[in-house]
C-alpha cells in the first residue's frame, strides 16, 4: 500500500522509529524505563512507537500517545497496559481483534480491518504532549492516512487525537479544512473523499481513569466500534 508520496507503511514506520525531533520526549522515553517496580529489570523499547494493524484497514484508530510503561516498554502501540486491554476488549467484542488483550509483541494479537496509531509517537511526561510535539508528529499521521487508502472510518480516542485527525485528514487528502467541531463522545463527522463517504467518530480515551470513573464504559466503547464497523462495511460474522 503506497501513499501519494510513495511511502509504504513500513517506510513510514522506519522513519517514526528513528525520529528525534522532540528533545523532551527523547529524554523522557529513556529516563522512564524501569522506574515502575513491576517492570524493573525488564528491557524497554524506549523509542518512538509506530502504528500497528491491518494494512488494508477500513477503520483507523488514533490515540493520544504511547504510555510510558505500555507502548514505550513493549514497542507496540496500545500494548502492555490497562488502556490497551480496555481497547482490545471492545475490539474483540465487535470481532475486530482475535483476543481481548494486548500484552506484548509476541502475544499473537491480530486485528481485522483495523489499524492503530497515535497522534504523538513518543511517551510524554504525565501523558501531556506539548503543542509543538503534536505538530512535530503531524507529518507521520498525515503519511499514515495517505497509506491507509482503504480506510472509511477514523476513530479518535480523546480530544487531542480528534484535533490531530481533523488537521491530518485535511492535509493528507487536500479536501479543505474540516469543521473544527468540538470533541464530544459519540460525535460523528461525515465527509466525502474520492466520491465516497468517510466518517470521523469521537470517543473518550479508554484510559484506566476514564473507565474506573465511569466516564467511559466498555459497553460505550463497544458501541463506538460497532458503529464504526457498520459504517466501514465490515461484516462482523
Amino acid at each position: 500500500m503506497v501513499s501519494q508520496k510513495g511511502l509504504s507503511l513500513e517506510e513510514i514506520n522506519r522513519q517514526v522509529i528513528t525520529c528525534s525531533k522532540c528533545p523532551r520526549l527523547v529524554e523522557f522515553r529513556v529516563k522512564v524505563a524501569g522506574t515502575k517496580a513491576r517492570f524493573r529489570g525488564e528491557p524497554y523499547w524506549s523509542k518512538p512507537v509506530p502504528g500497528y494493524g491491518d494494512p488494508l484497514a477500513r477503520i483507523v484508530v488514533v490515540g493520544l500517545a504511547p504510555a510510558p510503561h505500555g507502548g514505550n516498554r513493549t514497542g507496540r502501540v496500545f500494548t502492555g497496559d490497562e488502556t490497551a486491554n480496555n481497547l482490545m476488549r471492545a475490539l474483540y467484542s465487535v470481532g475486530l481483534a482475535n483476543q481481548p488483550y494486548s500484552v506484548n509483541r509476541m502475544d499473537g494479537l491480530r486485528l481485522r480491518g483495523v489499524y492503530l496509531t497515535a497522534a504523538v509517537k513518543c511517551a510524554p511526561p504525565d501523558n501531556r504532549p506539548l503543542a509543538s510535539e503534536v505538530r512535530n508528529c503531524m507529518e507521520y499521521l498525515v503519511e499514515e492516512l495517505r497509506a491507509l487508502r482503504e480506510a472509511r472510518v477514523y476513530v479518535a480516542l480523546g480530544s487531542i487525537a480528534w484535533g490531530s485527525l481533523l488537521e491530518a485528514l485535511s492535509k493528507a487528502f487536500a479536501i479543505g479544512a474540516l469543521p473544527k467541531t468540538r470533541f464530544r463522545h459519540g460525535l460523528k463527522l461525515k465527509f466525502d473523499l474520492d466520491n465516497e463517504t468517510r466518517w470521523l467518530i469521537a470517543s473518550y480515551h479508554p484510559s484506566p481513569r476514564n473507565v474506573r470513573t465511569g466516564l467511559l464504559t466498555i459497553d460505550m466503547l463497544v458501541s463506538i466500534f460497532r458503529e464504526a464497523a457498520r459504517l466501514a462495511g465490515i461484516n462482523r460474522g
